[in-house]
């Protein structure tokens, strides 16, 4: 099971380096570098369940945030377009189904961390 953790380590990983060209990369990189390193945590055995919790909450709640900000719904991609983006409603989808990812790679991380204490 501690490679779902490390799965999503990757994934943190990739996040992170597409933010390089968002508009505001220096609030998005920390966020999904901060998820890389719990999720890593997690695949070595040293996982912090306190932190996951309140990771769990932060980013359960920071995309609540973002999707309550939008106007409308217009989707993740531009017609056309591809994963450029358009609108603002557009980058708020994506950052909030950004943040509900971590949210569910730290409550399977918090599980992960949960059965290998109950094991020992």
């Amino acid at each position: 099971m501690k490679y779902i953790a490390l799965f999503f380590t990757l994934i943190f990983l990739l996040f992170a380096g597409w933010q390089y060209n968002d508009p505001d990369p220096i609030l998005w990189i920390p966020i999904y570098l901060i998820a890389a390193y719990a999720t890593f945590r997690t695949y070595q055995g040293k996982a912090n369940p306190e932190m996951l919790l309140v990771l769990i909450v932060l980013s359960f709640a920071g995309g609540m945030n973002s999707w309550n900000m939008m106007t409308s719904w217009e989707g993740f991609f531009s017609e056309g377009g591809g994963l450029s983006m358009k609108t603002i409603n557009q980058e708020l989808a994506r950052e909030a189904c950004g943040l509900w990812i971590g949210t569910i790679a730290f409550m399977i991380c918090w599980e992960i961390d949960k059965f290998a204490k109950s094991k020992n």
